[in-house]
């Protein structure tokens, strides 16, 4: 198992994890994405996201993909808006191996902290954050506007 950067190669694999977590969250029909535009949003002249991939024998079994996003009150911090381990490799480390890859790399972007969201029935993942002894808020409300 290696963690590594992703490469618009690995698009393919990385989008079926995506629809894999949101069968997970209920939520399959919401996902509008599609390859090309990961590939472009990603890996093109502007890039958003960073990702980054477990491979196993030349299978992607895990990724996060990340963003900077900047907290007026502190500087920069590295947002982590997925990271998935696909149902099958669960339970192996796997998670926790891209997590540290992900920490070691905002580190080394002088990142001043990381964040990420997780529903709130999501146990296993709320569990799994505890272990970082990350700090739990239920005092903001997520907003988005569509378009």
């Amino acid at each position: 198992m290696i963690i590594r950067n992703g490469k618009k190669s690995d698009i393919p694999e990385v989008f079926n994890l995506i629809k894999e977590l949101a069968e997970y969250e209920r939520a399959l029909d919401k996902v509008t994405n599609s390859v090309e535009r990961l590939e472009q949003d990603g890996f093109g002249t502007n890039p958003v996201y960073e990702l980054f991939v477990a491979e196993n024998e030349n299978k992607i079994e895990g990724m996060a993909l990340t963003y900077y996003r900047y907290s007026t009150w502190r500087g920069k911090v590295l947002s982590i808006e997925d990271l998935i381990v696909n149902e099958a490799s669960r339970r192996k480390g796997i998670g926790k191996k891209i997590f540290d890859f992900v920490l070691d790399h905002a580190k080394n972007q002088n990142c001043l902290g990381l964040c990420l969201q997780v529903l709130d029935w999501n146990e296993i993942g709320i569990n799994f954050y505890k272990k970082y002894k990350m700090e739990f808020d239920n005092e903001w409300i997520n907003c988005y506007l569509e378009f």
